[in-house]
């Protein structure tokens, strides 16, 4: 046994855990809701997708392009060659590797993230490939872990998981649209003109993401142990962010973020315990 290689595996993975707690508060609660067999894995993709985030939404002084070229090159040579002494990617190609993650995902993941280096607004079509490729494929990478290799109850959960990736991504879009409108020059949501939300738009909106939502309530039952509390959590806390959107004016979503304070969260978990451990039905949730 390579104990120093062992130990460089296990400092890659304290890194995707830590990158993954200090970017997301939120995410890392719900993680530490899963297994502790499956946690780690979910740590590396988290790990791998904010590394490219980070590229297009924040990198603004420095060469996006090239450094998005060469995580994109990095990443498959860390796939094919089993180690890479970037410590998130060496994590991420573990996971990869151990559930047979496809390339697939990850390329529609990289040609979103590609879009966002120079795309500013987005027609119906446009709009659900770019979803599909930055939150979608997320899910079903999530997915390929939650099953642990069950080929069959993939492509079953498949459908839901995308759905439910597709929520969490309208929610952020819709959190996020102050920062994404004048900050980043970028509008996701089709048919909104110069960055005017109108009432109109938003209610459009939320009643897409509802829909959403209720596709994916239908597979998080059917999630193995492992993982249901763990998702369960996130759904119930992106519900409430929706919620706090759909309540707050129109107005208001286009010149602040909306957040979901410290103690709701620590009452979503509190609650989406008690829903998983004694089975209620899902008018609880």
């Amino acid at each position: 046994m390579n104990t120093q290689l062992d130990l460089f595996h296990q400092v890659s993975g304290d890194y995707s855990r830590m990158l993954t707690r200090k970017y997301s508060t939120s995410f890392s609660l719900a993680i530490r809701l899963l297994a502790r067999s499956i946690r780690q894995d979910i740590y590396n993709i988290y790990g791998f997708v904010r590394m490219a985030d980070e590229i297009v939404d924040t990198f603004h002084d420095y060469p996006k392009e090239y450094l998005l070229n060469r995580l994109e090159e990095d990443t498959f040579h860390a796939i094919t060659n089993g180690i890479s002494v970037n410590p998130a990617l060496n994590s991420f190609q573990k996971t990869v590797r151990r559930y047979n993650i496809t390339k697939d995902l990850i390329d529609s993941f990289l040609l979103s993230m590609r879009l966002d280096l120079q795309k500013q607004t987005y027609g119906e079509d446009e709009y659900r490939n770019y979803i599909y490729g930055s939150a979608d494929v997320v899910g079903l990478m999530c997915l390929k872990v939650f099953v642990d290799g069950d080929d069959d109850q993939y492509e079953k959960l498949k459908p839901m998981a995308m759905c439910l990736g597709s929520a969490f991504q309208k929610v952020n879009f819709l959190r996020d649209f102050n920062m994404d409108v004048h900050l980043l020059d970028r509008s996701y949501f089709p048919g909104i003109q110069d960055g005017r939300m109108t009432s109109m738009h938003k209610a459009k909106i939320i009643e897409d993401v509802k829909h959403d939502f209720r596709e994916a309530r239908k597979g998080i039952k059917l999630l193995p142990n492992s993982s249901r509390l763990g998702v369960l959590t996130a759904y119930r806390y992106y519900m409430k962010l929706l919620h706090r959107l759909e309540q707050l004016p129109t107005e208001e979503i286009q010149t602040q973020r909306v957040r979901v304070p410290d103690l709701k969260k620590l009452f979503i978990i509190a609650t989406s315990y008690l829903i998983y451990k004694f089975s209620l039905k899902e008018e609880a949730w």
